[in-house]
């Protein structure tokens, strides 16, 4: 596997009760407009998310995604759309065997100009405890894998890069 600057940067579960938040802070060295498209373009998003879907890009547009090796189906309206530098939807799935509860949580996906590149700071709010602590490594292995779409470099297979990287994070579902 091919790794690029800022896929060792790891995540943070922040513990609220029975709900958390994760937060993610990335340098990708690409102008946020590149940043941007790879995260609201659904071409760019089938190949580093693993999602078909269809975005409305507006505030109060849809989202709706059937993303990752699970194939969640998440859907939401869009709380802030500001190309390039800040979009943030709901981020609702309807209860199934692994999330009984559903989630009805937010996703913010902020972009900064740093030097030559851009500062990913992604926040998702609001998931029950345990869903939070299993995404933890999985968001991380997704950010690995926007970063090396938009290296241009082989994408690493999701499911090794959650398995490498689940150490750094909480156990999740009472698993290690």
């Amino acid at each position: 596997m091919t790794m690029v600057e800022g896929a060792n940067d790891a995540g943070t579960v922040v513990g609220r009760g029975d709900h958390a938040t994760l937060e993610f802070r990335r340098h990708l060295p690409y102008p946020p407009e590149v940043v941007w498209k790879a995260l609201t373009d659904p071409p760019e998003l089938a190949i580093w998310y693993l999602a078909q879907g269809t975005i409305d890009g507006r505030v109060g547009g849809t989202i709706e995604l059937v993303a990752g090796p699970s194939r969640l189906r998440v859907t939401g309206r869009i709380l802030a759309w500001e190309p390039p530098r800040l979009f943030e939807h709901e981020w609702k799935v309807a209860p199934r065997s692994e999330l009984p509860g559903g989630e009805d949580a937010t996703i913010r996906w902020e972009l900064h100009p740093e030097g030559t590149g851009t500062r990913l700071e992604l926040t998702h709010r609001n998931l029950r405890r345990p869903t939070a602590l299993g995404f933890a490594p999985g968001t991380h292995a997704f950010l690995d894998r926007l970063a090396a779409h938009l290296a241009g470099v082989p994408l690493p297979n999701w499911q090794q890069r959650y398995t490498q990287v689940a150490p750094q994070y909480p156990p999740a579902w009472g698993v290690r």
